[in-house]
């Protein structure tokens, strides 16, 4: 007797009432799945940026703002700092390494960054073709802009003030392309790399004074006393500022947790109704089968295998449920991922299983089993006898 075939039969007899219960934990399963894998890829980006940052330094206003423009670049930066400030505080015992970034250009509507080798080598970067800057208006591009300008090595093009893609082109400063960057999933996928050179001439032709400015400074401590007192004496002996990714973030994240957590009560609540909706459409099934199932009993049947095939049902539900899910998630995830690699620089794996998504596959299954559990049993103690008798006219 081939339970499973039997199983699928009964199914599709009903099929609008199996229709529903799909539906369920369909939504159920892919809102879950969403949650792992964009709160997974979101956490891990966070992480992979401020590797080895434990200060930024900028100027004075919102430190939340101060990470996101510097570390992550997704905001707009605080304003400027001196430069000649910048260097004292780097030479502070308490200071291992510092990453100075000068903004003030970008490139239809991609920042241009004075920095040294240093901030490639934070990321860990890898050249695709090319070489390093070596000159001023030499530029290594992030695979983003590479692939979004379709421009090589060799290319020349002309920055514009500011971050707007509409604002005034500085068409006296051609910036010439050395090197493209391998995607990694990282800021510097959508960034311009310089000299801050670069930067610093390009607006001496504006006016600008003759004191050099930086907009941030990437600071890494020697030790944990760094972070004790480093950040109190700036922001409280300089007209700087000092932010510390950590805490930062934490507070971001923090923000967005209700939401999160609201969402996957949602799902989980889905989930169950789905379960529930399984557990009824047994229990219906049961009486309207009964005649049947007893007549599979006469005809050799145990009460395992009729048992067997009750849960198979619910199980195949279950299966089907998670498998157009997790299709339906990770569908979603391919378009999210073209959306939020571009913005933030995220990227969102396709063709993968996290921990958390075996963890709902499991619960899943959990809830069609104990849904079809007390159904199952029901079939047990069936008076197969008494029920063939009352079908006899």
């Amino acid at each position: 007797m081939n339970l499973v075939k039997i199983s699928i039969k009964n199914i599709t007899d009903k099929p609008y009432q199996a229709v529903l219960t799909l539906i369920m934990l369909i939504m159920g399963v892919a809102l879950a799945s969403l949650l792992v894998l964009v709160g997974g890829a979101l956490d891990d980006s966070f992480k992979k940026n401020i590797k080895g940052i434990d200060m930024v330094v900028g100027a004075k206003g919102s430190p939340l703002q101060l990470i996101l423009s510097a570390v992550y670049q997704i905001d707009s930066p605080t304003g400027n700092i001196s430069l000649a400030e910048a260097d004292q505080l780097a030479k502070n015992r308490l200071v291992d390494k510092t990453i100075q970034l000068s903004y003030g250009d970008s490139y239809k509507g991609r920042r241009i960054i004075g920095t040294s080798s240093d901030y490639l080598e934070l990321y860990e970067a890898q050249f695709e073709e090319g070489t390093i800057f070596k000159e001023s208006f030499e530029a290594v591009l992030g695979a983003l802009v590479a692939e979004e300008n379709d421009l090589k090595i060799g290319d020349e093009f002309f920055s514009a003030h500011g971050d707007d893609e509409t604002a005034e082109i500085h068409g006296d400063h051609p910036f010439r392309v050395t090197g493209v960057l391998k995607r990694s999933g990282s800021v510097l996928d959508k960034l311009i790399i310089t000299k801050p050179e670069s930067v610093w001439e390009v607006h001496s032709y504006e006016g600008d004074t003759s004191e050099k400015d930086i907009t941030a400074m990437l600071v890494t401590f020697k030790n944990k006393m760094g972070m004790i007192s480093l950040p109190r004496m700036v922001n409280k002996n300089t007209s700087m500022q000092a932010a510390l990714p950590a805490i930062e973030i934490n507070r971001l994240l923090g923000l967005f947790s209700v939401g999160i957590s609201t969402l996957r009560i949602v799902s989980l609540v889905v989930l169950i109704l789905g379960a529930v909706s399984i557990f009824v459409s047994m229990i219906n099934s049961l009486k309207e089968r009964s005649y049947e199932l007893a007549l599979i009993r006469s005809m050799g049947a145990t009460k395992t295998q009729v048992f067997s095939m009750t849960v198979i049902e619910a199980m195949v539900l279950g299966v089907l449920g998670i498998v157009v899910g997790l299709a339906v998630s990770h569908g979603g995830i391919y378009v999210l991922n073209q959306i939020v690699t571009d913005q933030f620089g995220v990227s969102i794996g396709l063709f993968q299983l996290l921990k958390g998504e075996w963890i709902i596959i499991v619960v899943t299954l959990c809830l069609c089993f104990l849904a079809a559990l007390l159904p199952a049993l029901r079939t047990l103690s069936m008076d197969v006898s008494k029920v063939l008798s009352s079908h006899v006219k």
